[in-house]
């Protein structure tokens, strides 16, 4: 990372504006938030970033190679930070104050302060980011994953090489019966992002849950069908997979709570804001910039 983006500039104002307060999401609500790398270009605002963040963290960004790299790890620690800091969970809370702990499988949890009075919110995040893109994920209540990907990705294998060494044989057999060649490559970008998120959302990593332990079916929504011990995966989960911008799949996998008629889930009602933290922040659900492409979801 260029050496400016991590000490102070003296023409950047030594306190940051305030971030724009958020209420917490309502019950099957998600709010996503997302940041567009190349739109961040100020250094001086970059370093303010850098001061937002305790030193481990600061020393995990700077072990990236690369300032394309360290730079997306940047955004990604302060979009975390500031998107919680947003739903004042606490009178005085300050994105330099939050902490973060590990559960058993090593996914991130706030580590709330504990205080007379200070019953801490079930708020759930998940974060995931390319260098072109970074997006965090927020509920209530509901365990959430999240994956974004380029659409113009690109394997170093052949496709269906690739797919019979990660994913089930019935994935396969989908990709396979696809003849263009580029319609193949994005069915099996948009699979492999819903099975990203459907590991992160049940927090037990790759090596736990692998993904061809599990199948993802999209031909009438979306469904997860799982092929290993109960003990390790479990099948009561809705999704939503988003066209972002044009270029980036999202895929949204959240546990399910609630189902309405004829034990169905309730459509997920999604609010997205594209941001610049401290700077700018642009409602953009229920515009082109969010398409909806897979999943029952609602737009706010």
């Amino acid at each position: 990372m260029n050496p400016h983006y991590c000490c102070l500039s003296r023409n950047f104002s030594a306190a940051l504006p305030p971030l724009l307060p958020v209420q917490l999401p309502s019950r099957m609500e998600t709010h996503l938030w997302y940041v567009v790398p190349d739109e961040v270009k100020s250094a001086p605002l970059l370093s303010k970033y850098m001061e937002l963040l305790p030193q481990y963290e600061r020393d995990h960004v700077l072990g990236f190679r690369g300032d394309q790299l360290q730079k997306s790890a940047l955004l990604a620690r302060t979009l975390v930070r500031t998107t919680i800091a947003r739903y004042q969970v606490d009178d005085h809370l300050d994105p330099r104050s939050l902490r973060f702990k590990r559960n058993i499988h090593g996914k991130p949890e706030v580590e709330w302060e504990t205080k007379d009075g200070f019953c801490p919110p079930p708020l759930q995040f998940n974060i995931s980011h390319t260098s072109s893109l970074v997006a965090c994920g927020v509920t209530m209540n509901s365990l959430i994953g999240i994956d974004v990907e380029e659409k113009r990705r690109r394997t170093k294998n052949n496709i269906l090489a690739f797919a019979k060494r990660y994913f089930t044989a019935h994935e396969v057999e989908h990709l396979n019966a696809i003849p263009d060649s580029e319609l193949q490559q994005q069915e099996f970008i948009k699979l492999w992002t819903l099975k990203e998120a459907y590991v992160k959302a049940l927090g037990k990593g790759f090596s736990s849950s692998p993904f061809n332990t599990f199948t993802i079916r999209a031909s009438s929504g979306i469904a997860v069908e799982t092929l290993d011990s109960p003990q390790n995966l479990t099948n009561n989960w809705q999704f939503a997979l988003l066209e972002l911008m044009g270029s980036h799949y999202v895929a949204i996998c959240l546990e399910r709570q609630e189902t309405g008629g004829a034990g169905k889930a309730l459509p997920i009602k999604l609010t997205a804001r594209k941001t610049i933290p401290f700077v700018e922040d642009e409602l953009v659900s229920g515009t082109n910039a969010v398409v909806t492409i897979g999943g029952s979801v609602t737009q706010f």
